[in-house]
């Protein structure tokens, strides 16, 4: 009995030090103190300590910068490997959405489109760690990640499409919201508005590549802000290699961060369940480039789980429905936008290199403002998808009876209403084929 005992000792000792679920080991407990439970690794002490820090001390996780707000490398700072052509991209890529943003934001205010989202402020983050993950990486977005799908090659044309839900619209055949937009051919799972559901989606995501022989190895799930706990701990104890890459933007819509937790912020938590941690300058797209291209690397290679925290400002309003004047004054918002801008920062930074300069600024600001007004006003004019569509995408395989009679219905409705009715006869115009689809389909 004793040494069967032993045995599973060893066997526990074993796997404790196969998995690596402690994140420090500074020594295995002494024999004569025993094995602790709760597969710990823990140092054992005689001497009764209470902490607050990860770091020890009650210091706080220190912030990994690159660039300082002038433009040039903080000291000691390692340049990530960058050239001038995927710099300028990086650069233009990040000016985009302030620009698109400042029409749409106006779009929708005119009754156009029916709401909106602002990534103003936050470009650094979105596109800095866009641009470090492999095209095919699969990315489960908060709903400021457009950048991303910018970065990987979507056309403004087709995002504004989406916005308005017209018959262009191939991400979700105008049956989601503005800005609630998915892609298959980009790798990019359609948004959905409840925060933080996608962090546990991401982590069975993450799992998924993990069993798939064509990906192990190769690809990591990405999921962008923060079910954050369970989120963490599927993919810590899975394991899984997924990214979470949690902007922290100073708000949860009006909730200031300083009242959502009284911690060292997001990255405090990430050593709790294994998993290894990194705070990054949000504002500095050069620092979140080099972190997010590490910790993907860790990901891929361990297979294991790695968090970012991005610390940034959120400049715009939370949404179209809301005035962020009414909780932060205009002044601190106007302070953000001139002391520590991220494009500002990286342009002085491409200007210092003579990568960038004064009118190629205002060529690009005209191409781009150009580029999104021509979209709107195509957009605009074009009829929404086909009445069909509102039964489509929903279930692989053979049509399930209920879409089948729901379809059937609206039929009917359509062939009694649909021409003797003048309210919805102005309302099928709107639709490509004017529902004729539907009335055309077998009975």
């Amino acid at each position: 009995m004793l040494s069967l005992t032993r045995h599973a000792l060893l066997r526990q000792q074993k796997s404790l030090a196969r998995r690596r679920l402690a994140t420090s080991a500074p020594h295995n407990p002494s024999g004569r103190h025993g094995l602790l439970p709760g597969s710990s690794q823990s140092a054992i002490t005689s001497k009764l300590h209470f902490f607050n820090s990860v770091m020890g001390d009650d210091k706080q996780i220190p912030t990994y910068r690159v660039l300082g707000r002038d433009g040039k490398l903080v000291e000691d700072a390692v340049l990530p490997e960058i050239d001038e052509a995927f710099s300028r991209r990086l650069y233009e890529t990040m000016s985009a959405l302030p620009l698109m943003d400042n029409v749409l934001y106006n779009v929708q205010r005119q009754g156009k489109i029916s709401f909106y989202l602002l990534q103003h402020g936050e470009e650094a983050s979105i596109v800095g760690s866009a641009a470090a993950l492999a095209s095919d990486d699969e990315v489960l977005g908060q709903y400021r990640e457009v950048g991303v799908l910018l970065w990987r090659g979507l056309a403004i044309d087709e995002f504004v499409a989406q916005c308005f839900g017209n018959e262009e619209d191939e991400a979700t055949k105008g049956r989601q919201m503005p800005v609630h937009i998915g892609s298959p051919k980009y790798h990019f799972h359609t948004i959905s508005s409840p925060l933080a559901t996608q962090i546990p989606q991401a982590a069975g995501v993450g799992y998924a590549l993990k069993r798939d022989p064509e990906r192990r190895g190769k690809n990591c799930a990405s999921a962008s802000e923060g079910d954050f706990h369970s989120g963490m701990l599927l993919a810590s104890t899975i394991p899984s290699p997924t990214l979470f890459f949690a902007r922290n933007n100073g708000f949860a819509i009006s909730t200031p961060s300083a009242e959502q937790y009284h911690g060292d912020g997001i990255a405090s938590r990430g050593p709790g369940y294994g998993v290894e941690t990194v705070r990054v300058d949000g504002n500095d797209v050069l620092a979140v480039l080099s972190a997010t291209r590490e910790a993907r690397r860790r990901c891929v290679e361990s297979g294991r789980a790695v968090l970012i925290e991005a610390m940034t400002y959120r400049v715009g309003h939370h949404s179209t429905s809301d005035d962020s004047f009414a909780y932060r004054a205009r002044a601190e918002v106007e302070d953000w936008v001139k002391v520590d801008n991220p494009l500002s920062r990286f342009r002085l930074f491409l200007e210092g290199r003579g990568w960038w300069s004064a009118d190629e600024e205002e060529d690009m600001k005209a191409r781009i403002k150009g580029i999104v007004l021509q979209a709107f006003k195509r957009a605009e004019n074009k009829k929404r998808p086909e009445l069909q569509e509102l039964f489509t995408d929903i279930y692989a395989g053979p049509e399930p009876w209920n879409i089948t009679e729901q379809r059937e219905e609206l039929a009917t409705l359509l062939r009694k209403y649909g021409k003797a009715w003048e309210p919805w006869r102005k309302e099928l115009e709107k639709f490509k084929g004017s529902g004729q689809e539907l009335l055309q389909a077998k009975k």
